[in-house]
């Protein structure tokens, strides 16, 4: 029996940046993993999946789970269960984090993990990293400081084909070139002039997104911004401290709102 963490995924930045003639669509990303998210343990057996967490009533057990998929990806059969802590379909990577874990778990990868999920390549390492095209580009980035976050979901569900439909450009630049170093202070300016390209076209699909940004904004984030396709969206505070009081003045005031704060987990370590 093996226990992996699935952690939380945040796009810090997302560009569209083209869209191939099969439909798919071209991305360039910084990705970063928090301390917060779902825990998957897997044993010897035969295929099934058993889901708990508080979580657990909004994701059924089908065939089609991304988990049963990466251990039939591979070839294995193995008794899954899934810890679900984050909401389910909200922008944070939850189902390609569980993905992930089971294939880590499982010691397998297959050839070309991208065709489980987007965010399944960049899942495996869950640390710091540059993701581009499909997805399939991942380039790991050290030096990346940690952040402290405040993740709020209004808890309303959006849909991601209908986001991508609802996308008015598709071909815009890429990201600019990533700070060497620096402290988050930096990484906040720099993200200031980056975007989530799929952050208009969700608030036009779920107006409350801008309320969940403007509740951050006013609970002293630095940055607010809408991760992966939403509706979660994340605020950026100094330290632990603020982020809690953040979160529990948001809390206070949008109890049927899922709020969470969290720090972003470590870069890899510099190449010497």
């Amino acid at each position: 029996m093996r226990d992996e963490p699935a952690p939380a995924k945040i796009n810090l930045a997302l560009h569209v940046t083209g869209r191939r003639p099969d439909g798919y669509h071209l991305l360039d990303s910084l990705v970063v993993f928090t301390e917060l998210g779902d825990r998957v343990t897997v044993a010897p057996g035969p295929p099934s999946l058993r889901i708990t967490g508080p979580f657990a009533d909004d994701l059924p057990v089908t065939g089609d789970n991304l988990c049963l998929r990466a251990a039939r990806s591979v070839g294995a059969d193995a008794a899954i269960t899934l810890y679900k802590a984050l909401p389910v379909a909200s922008g944070i990577g939850g189902g390609s984090a569980d993905a992930a874990a089971v294939l880590r778990a499982l010691g397998r990868r297959p050839a070309a993990p991208e065709a489980l999920g987007a965010d399944v390549p960049v899942c495996l390492a869950s640390v710091p990293a540059r993701m581009r095209g499909l997805g399939e580009i991942v380039d790991p980035l050290p030096g990346v400081p940690a952040l402290h976050l405040v993740l709020v979901n209004p808890r309303v569900p959006v849909s991601t084909p209908e986001v991508f439909r609802a996308l008015r450009r598709r071909d815009n630049p890429g990201l600019p070139d990533l700070p060497a170093g620096g402290d988050a202070a930096l990484l906040v300016e720099w993200l200031k002039a980056t975007r989530n390209d799929l952050q208009p076209p969700a608030i036009g699909l779920a107006p409350v997104i801008a309320d969940a940004l403007a509740a951050l904004v006013d609970a002293g984030a630095a940055l607010a911004r809408m991760s992966g396709s939403g509706a979660t969206c994340f605020g950026i505070f100094p330290d632990a401290a603020a982020a809690l009081r953040a979160a529990q003045s948001i809390a206070a005031v949008r109890p049927g709102w899922w709020i969470a704060d969290t720090r972003t987990l470590p870069s890899p370590a510099r190449p010497r």
